[in-house]
């Protein structure tokens, strides 16, 4: 068996996500399918690249080797196919934006104004559910930007060569519940009233599991936790069967209530990346004006969200006010 890029991408995905779970799903993949794939690498160099713990997988001496010459062959390979797409998508003399984001509801507002902004531009759209993924491409040179979260005390791993603006530094997760849930009847939800229900959290998702854990362990609690994707998640919240972290801009539903935590044990922080220096030219400044407008304008339109900022002591602490 000969090694391709295929191959090379898929133990850069494993080491990257630290499972085989969440690289299959980064890849596209199944999980059974790229177990498979990497007992027949390991077979073909003749060794264990990765070694399989309860906690995931860890790349051992062998597969620190190899990974480093992986990820510089993978960067030429990606320089290249950037640099002749570039070449073909400039003979129209159309200029060109790839932004990167993690799920939001600014997106569609964003998308918005950087039509109005830059008109002619073609805006491309990679919506992911890895915020290190996303930072990956754009030092790649495979996104112009990219919008991500950092989960509080999950630090992202940030490449060499970006330069990062912080849209928000603060912002809490809201609880999603089910709207006839006892504690939906209060405008804050105490973490203690929701120990005995299920909690659903996308593993996926860089530091989403980690922080929830982390609040638990601090609040003294142990819920019971299912893992799945957030859209499935929603099914089972307007059901009764679960409830979950969403984002503060999230909007209630006839069948589904959002409320703020009490104290807000969990938040992220909200970041734009680009490449070093490209925030002093005119066309990523206009990016980063047009997200914040967006992301503002989504937060208006969530009325637990601008009842929470609307709170005096939300200013406090470097805390951003939502504008008028």
């Amino acid at each position: 068996m000969e090694l391709d890029v295929r191959h090379l991408r898929a133990l850069c995905a494993i080491a990257d996500t630290g499972s085989l779970h969440r690289a299959a799903r980064q890849l596209g993949t199944s999980q059974p399918a790229l177990t498979t794939q990497l007992r027949r690498i390991e077979h073909s160099l003749g060794g264990l690249l990765f070694a399989r713990e309860r906690t995931g997988c860890r790349p051992t001496p062998l597969g620190l080797t190899v990974l480093s010459r992986a990820r510089p062959l993978l960067a030429g390979m990606d320089a290249l196919v950037t640099e002749v797409r570039a070449a073909v998508n400039g003979v129209d003399g159309r200029p060109r934006l790839r932004i990167g984001s993690t799920a939001s509801r600014a997106i569609p507002g964003w998308l918005r104004r950087l039509r109005e902004r830059l008109p002619g531009t073609d805006t491309q759209l990679n919506v992911a559910v890895s915020a290190n993924a996303l930072l990956g491409l754009v030092a790649a040179g495979e996104l112009d930007v990219a919008f991500v979260h950092q989960v509080e005390g999950c630090p992202l791993r940030m490449p060499d060569g970006l330069d990062v603006r912080v849209l928000v530094e603060r912002e809490p997760q809201f609880i999603s519940l089910a709207a006839d849930h006892p504690a939906a009847a209060d405008e804050t939800v105490e973490l203690a009233d929701l120990a005995g229900d299920r909690w659903m959290v996308d593993p996926s998702v860089d530091g989403e599991w980690d922080g929830l854990r982390r609040v638990f362990a601090a609040a003294g609690v142990n819920p019971p936790v299912l893992h799945g994707d957030y859209l499935t998640a929603a099914s089972l919240v307007a059901s009764g069967e679960a409830v979950t972290p969403c984002q503060p801009t999230s909007r209630p539903r006839s069948d589904m209530a959002i409320r703020p935590l009490r104290g807000d044990p969990l938040a992220v922080r909200l970041l734009l990346a680009a490449r070093t220096g490209a925030f002093e030219d005119t066309i990523h400044a206009t990016v980063h004006a047009a997200l914040e407008a967006a992301y503002w304008e989504a937060a208006r339109m969530s009325a637990p969200y601008r009842a929470w900022l609307a709170e005096p002591h939300h200013g406090e602490d470097g805390r951003t006010l939502i504008p008028a």
